[in-house]
């Protein structure tokens, strides 16, 4: 004689429910190993854009900046939404610093170690992120992604309009002290 058949528990409906909070915890753990090397990553980049260019070769003062920073990307409650933001400005930071038009007065090894380290920051930061990215299309501001772009395409105008002059990149440097200024704020949301 046959056992009687145990009826099993239907965890179909429960699985994607699962994969959801599993994938979650396994991002927020993910960034958890940011945490010692965080805490120095935007000091140890002002101080390198500081040794990549001490002193601007020439009085910068006729140029208007006409990129303020969107403070509002920094106005998020959630982790993965402030890692997010934190890694496109660092992606859209390596692209523009590592430009075959950065000024020639700048130190080399200083801008070199600079790079490095969005570099590794920015893969320390990947780690953190979904695989669909999610984060970008459904929490926090609409339109975050555009802000940032438009932020740094304004930024990559200023240099073309004034054909990539030393002044203009010594405004673009400075700019990129206040975003490294902004990752730290972002960081510690993350935290």
């Amino acid at each position: 004689m046959a056992a009687p058949a145990t009826p099993q528990p239907c965890l179909r409906h429960g699985t994607p429910v699962l994969l959801l909070l599993l994938t979650a915890l396994a991002t927020a753990l993910a960034c958890h190993h940011l945490c010692p090397h965080d805490a120095t990553f935007p000091w140890d980049s002002l101080q390198l854009l500081q040794a990549m260019a001490p002193s601007p070769p020439q009085p910068c003062h006729h140029q208007h900046v006409p990129f303020p920073f969107p403070d509002t990307l920094l106005h998020t409650n959630h982790r993965q939404q402030a890692a997010a933001t934190a890694l496109r400005i660092l992606q859209h930071l390596f692209t523009t610093l590592s430009s075959p038009s950065t000024p020639h007065h700048w130190d080399a090894q200083a801008c070199h170690h600079l790079l490095n380290n969005l570099q590794h920051y920015k893969e320390d930061l990947e780690q953190c992120m979904p695989a669909d990215g999610m984060f970008f299309k459904g929490q926090g501001p609409r339109n975050l992604l555009l802000n940032i772009n438009k932020y740094f395409r304004h930024i990559h105008d200023f240099l073309h309009i004034h054909n990539h002059s030393a002044c203009a990149w010594d405004h673009v440097r400075l700019e990129a002290r206040i975003c490294f200024q902004r990752v730290d704020m972002l960081m510690q949301q993350i935290k």
